[in-house]
């Protein structure tokens, strides 16, 4: 646990700024028709973050549902209480996956981007969503397989070494490789599987390639050899091969949707 991240008033900042960009609005919009919310129906958004996604839930069930945010980091949470103010239906939650602090059957729907990557215990963590979903309850899972990207890069070397030490910053940098059992060992029923790309073929500053770049350079240098001179070339020749039209980025955001089965 000691290498991943841990969301300081800086670091919430820098995320909320790249959720902000086309891309991933893009993203949260699928994710959002994907969940298929009722009004009046109450739905977990489980590792809310800045609360862009928590904002349209709450919007979508309306003043007659719910929608709760739960989230380890408390200046994400003081983000995203900022951004879902005057919404009567919106709730907060300081907490982890692997305890979520709601009663059995709780909620209609429940949502997680990018968050169970960080669980290192996801078997406990998939038995606690059970329990909270209401039977006949729906999930969306959103998550990275780190090994789906392709960067250009003219140094492969030295970028795969930097790679290697980014996944540290995981409990599972492949968890999508492995999670259809995941699910069905907690009782869920999969009914839906399917990949969102995010593709970034040219560099600019607004694109989602640009954040997490950064992010990556960060996290890396002074870490397991790789010194901050080195990050730092190694980020400056991505934004030079972009200068010079030759950048190239994608990776894979893969979608599990599956349900609590009904009572019988």
């Amino acid at each position: 646990m000691s290498g991943m991240l841990e969301f300081d008033e800086r670091q919430a900042r820098a995320v909320e700024a790249m959720y902000q960009n086309p891309d991933v609005t893009g993203q949260r919009s699928e994710v959002l028709r994907r969940l298929e919310l009722r009004a009046g129906e109450a739905v977990l958004d489980i590792g809310s973050g800045p609360g862009l996604l928590l904002r349209d839930l709450a919007l979508t069930v309306g003043a007659s549902g719910r929608a709760v945010g739960l989230d380890m980091s408390a200046p994400m949470i003081d983000i995203a209480k900022r951004r879902c103010e005057g919404l009567g239906q919106v709730a907060f939650e300081q907490g982890q996956a692997e305890m979520l602090p709601f009663p059995d059957a709780a909620f209609d729907a429940a949502v997680s981007t990018q968050v169970y990557e960080y669980v290192p215990d996801m078997a406990l963590a998939l038995r606690e969503l059970y329990r909270v979903m209401k039977p006949g309850g729906r999930i969306l899972i959103l998550d990275t397989d780190w090994d789906s990207l392709v960067l250009h890069t003219n140094d492969r070397a030295r970028q795969e070494r930097i790679l290697k030490v980014w996944d540290e910053h995981l409990a599972d940098a492949h968890l999508p490789a492995t999670l259809s059992p995941k699910l069905r060992a907690a009782g869920f029923q999969i009914t839906r599987r399917e990949i969102i790309p995010l593709l970034n073929p040219e560099y600019h500053a607004n694109c989602f390639a640009a954040g997490i770049l950064d992010g990556i350079r960060g996290f890396v240098a002074g870490r397991s050899g790789i010194t901050r001179e080195e990050a730092d070339a190694w980020a400056q020749s991505l934004r030079d091969l972009g200068a010079r039209g030759e950048f190239f980025f994608s990776i894979n955001r893969y979608v599990f949707q599956a349900v609590k089965p009904a009572l019988k």
